[in-house]
């Protein structure tokens, strides 16, 4: 069976790294699991590395400081390539992301390059959000495939499953995006690499432990970054990408 490794980047989430390490293994059994942590001073770190101590398919990556969402993933990347891992998951560690919906989106894996969870396609829902965040996501989402042409739904999910072909062939080294706009980056280099991109749709959950990272400004910054590349012709217009978005119930 190809080989998978879940990428669960964590900084201040010891209430929650516990339970969704838990979920993980209960819903794909035979998938890994790499816990990133940047420092967290609530001692996250420290209780990731006894999750690894009591089960072997559990791993941990120190990194020595917070330097953005972007940085733990390419590193995580790096590491899970360096590996062998055929397909590489990112997963929020807030439980946002629901991991019994995981082996959906690894079967979709199996015909596509990359498979997007998305909020914003038929059968896609949002749970806990107030309406504000709501325009907010969704307004995001549609600015940035507007400006930057893209054909996908949810351009700011982080639910996803790339396979290790895709990221060689996304050149990874030109991704410089750390923050919130790591995800809308990360699309567009897979989109101008003419992978095939898939969306599934899939229940996003707020946390209900720990607080979340995300502000009205980072958002901001991030729609900044794309106005750029929209207005400097760096969108997705001559990629010609292979598209697909399947509904609930869809094989």
């Amino acid at each position: 069976m190809p080989s998978t490794v879940v990428i669960i980047p964590t900084y201040n989430e010891r209430e929650n790294v516990g339970p969704i390490v838990s979920r993980v293994r209960a819903s794909v059994p035979e998938a890994e699991i790499l816990v990133v942590d940047d420092a967290s001073p609530d001692g996250t770190g420290d209780l990731a590395d006894r999750l690894a101590a009591e089960d072997a398919s559990v791993h941990v990556l120190h990194r020595s400081a917070k330097n953005g969402l972007g940085a733990a993933y390419l590193d995580a990347f790096a590491w899970g390539r360096e590996r062998g891992f055929d397909y590489l998951v990112q997963l929020d560690a807030d439980g946002s992301h629901l991991p019994e919906q995981l082996p959906a989106l690894l079967t979709a894996a199996g015909t596509a390059d990359v498979v997007m969870g998305s909020r914003w396609i038929p059968g896609g829902r949002v749970e806990n959000w107030p309406w504000h965040r709501r325009m907010l996501s969704r307004g995001g989402s549609l600015y940035s495939r507007l400006l930057l042409r893209l054909p996908q739904h949810d351009v700011t999910g982080g639910y996803r499953v790339y396979s290790a072909d895709a990221l060689e062939r996304m050149q990874l080294g030109s991704v410089d995006s750390l923050g919130y706009c790591f995800q809308i980056d990360m699309l567009l280099h897979a989109v101008r690499a003419r992978l095939r991109v898939v969306e599934i749709p899939i229940t996003f959950v707020e946390r209900t432990l720990g607080t979340s990272k995300m502000s009205g400004g980072i958002v901001f910054e991030a729609m900044g970054r794309v106005t750029i590349w929209g207005l400097t012709g760096h969108g997705a217009r001559n990629s010609n990408p292979a598209v697909a978005t399947r509904r609930t119930g869809d094989h």
